[in-house]
This record gives structure tokens, C-alpha cells and sequence, in this order.
């Protein structure tokens, strides 16, 4: 359920989108410093904009520079990097092995065991800096798979579910201070509709294919635009939540990510089947 919440290029100014690159470069470094080469290949854009919403709430110190790497071999990349980077690469790292797991478990994909063997111990190293952390992401996806194998009619409890789980992520670090309590809200507020919209690009083919879908029950006879109102309404807690936070430095990129980017996959598959079905299929489920 990762990689909605990312850019829409047509939508940033070149100033705006080569500190968002310099971000992402940032982040695929700090994982191959801290997790090994391999890592990299689990680099997601999500992290991406938690880098952006810390820095921008903890003002951390700041490095940067440009080097060649070997996705980029012919031509030097710009980067930043600050703790927050370090915690981001961290916390993408944890899910990605999770994220294997799980897709070990649920399909048996041996392409998937053999990645978390890989990941493992970066994993391990990770929960030794955030045992509490780590353990509740574990618990949230395990409560997750149980609801999924039990068949919950009801969508708010897989939502409620995944929501926490973001909401852990954007509590930076360890700590507890005056803004942990807004972040955890707005991070609980993008989880459940992250969870939502991937249910509703997923729903023809869950159902289609017998798998289980947290919409499959109450979406029965609804169209696209009533589904798409479910989505407004949950875009609009996220959004809220945001505004409330004391956001100055890359505001316009994370506004034009929250209310331009997270679309992206979603106006592409509405887009397919008015076409009829014609076109690729955006991916989901990090496919």
C-alpha cells in the first residue's frame, strides 16, 4: 500500500522539483550507508515526503552535495541529507523487509523470502535503535492479516489499522514532544486513506479473482463518482491535519504532493477504463 503519496512532476516548479530529487538522492545514499547496496532497491517516494514534512518541522542541520552512483553513473546527482534522512532510510527499511514478508506468507513468493533474508539484518539492526517502534509496526500489520483472513465486512477496521501504522512512522523517532501528537494524527488521517484508495483501485480485481477486499462488501452498487466522494471525504481529514501543522520551509511541494501526487495512480486508472481498459495498469500494492 506505498507509493501514493508522491510527486506529480507537471505540478512542482524546476527550483521545487530538484529539491525533491535531492531529497529522494538523499534518502537512496543514506540507505546504501546505512543498509547496504541491496537496500536501495527498496527506496520508496513515501519516504520521501517524510523527510520533507521533519525537516521542515524540526529544522535539523543540513548537508549537501552531488556525486555519481551507479543508477546514475554519466552524470553527478544532487543531494541532502540530515538525521532526519537517517531515520527515513531506517523506517524504509523496516517496512520493506515487513512488506517481504508478508508477500512470503500470503503468496509464498520465494522471490519475497529470499529479499527479507537479504533485509534481515539491516531489520534487526533497525529495531535495536526503535525496538517500541518496530514492535508496533509488526503488530499493526499482524492485526492487519487477521482481519484480512477473517473477512472484516467492515473497511473502517483495516483502515483504523494501517492508519496507526502511519502514523507511527511520521512520530519522528523516539521521541514525544509538543508536535508528535499532530504528526501522529495527520500520518493515522493519510494512512486510512492510503488504505481506502488502494482498495478502490483493487476492487474489480479482487473481486474477480475471490480475494479479499475491505470494500467488497460495501461497494457493492456504488459508481465510481460515489466511491470517489468516499475518497474526498477522507482527503479532506488528511488535509486538515496537515494545515494544522507549522509547515514554512518546502510547504508548496508538500501541498502540491497531497493534493496533486496522491491522484496520480487513481486518475490513471480511472482513466484506463474509461478508455475501456485500454493502456497499462498503474501498480499497486508496491508491484
Amino acid at each position: 500500500m506505498f507509493g501514493y503519496v508522491i510527486a506529480n512532476p507537471d505540478a512542482l516548479t524546476p527550483e521545487q522539483l530538484a529539491r525533491y530529487k535531492g531529497a529522494y538522492c538523499g534518502l537512496c545514499r543514506t540507505l546504501k550507508a546505512r543498509h547496504g547496496s541491496l537496500s536501495r532497491l527498496t527506496l520508496t517516494y513515501d519516504m520521501t515526503f517524510l523527510i520533507l514534512l521533519l525537516e521542515s518541522m524540526y529544522e535539523p542541520e543540513t548537508d549537501s552535495g552531488s556525486e555519481r552512483c551507479a543508477v546514475h553513473p554519466l552524470r553527478a546527482h544532487a543531494y541532502t541529507h540530515s538525521a532526519v534522512t537517517d531515520y527515513a532510510a531506517d523506517m524504509n527499511l523496516a517496512l520493506a523487509y515487513q512488506n517481504c514478508l508478508d508477500d512470503w506468507k500470503d503468496e509464498k513468493r520465494l522471490a519475497s523470502r529470499a529479499e527479507a533474508a537479504l533485509l534481515r539484518r539491516g531489520y534487526d539492526a533497525v529495531k535495536e535503535l526503535y525496538p517500541e517502534k518496530c514492535a508496533f509496526i509488526e503488530r499493526c500489520l499482524a492485526e492487519l492479516a487477521e482481519i484480512e483472513a477473517r473477512g472484516e465486512a467492515k473497511p473502517d477496521a483495516g483502515a483504523e489499522r494501517f492508519g496507526a501504522l502511519m502514523g507511527e512512522l511520521f512520530a519522528y523517532g523516539g521521541r514525544e514532544d509538543v508536535w508528535t501528537g499532530r504528526l501522529r494524527r495527520f500520518g493515522c488521517e493519510l494512512g486510512e486513506f492510503i488504505y481506502i484508495m488502494d482498495a478502490v483501485l483493487d476492487l474489480d480485481a479482487d473481486m474477480a479473482a475471490g480475494r479479499y477486499n475491505p470494500l467488497a462488501a460495501t461497494a457493492a452498487g456504488k459508481t465510481d463518482e460515489e466511491l470517489r466522494g468516499l475518497l474526498n471525504m477522507l482527503a479532506a481529514g488528511f488535509s486538515e491535519a496537515f494545515e494544522l501543522l507549522p509547515v514554512v520551509q518546502d510547504a508548496d511541494i508538500m501541498r502540491s504532493i497531497l493534493y496533486s501526487g496522491v491522484w496520480i495512480r487513481y486518475n490513471a486508472e480511472m482513466s484506463r477504463r474509461r478508455d475501456g481498459g485500454r493502456g497499462a495498469r498503474p501498480q499497486t500494492k508496491g508491484e
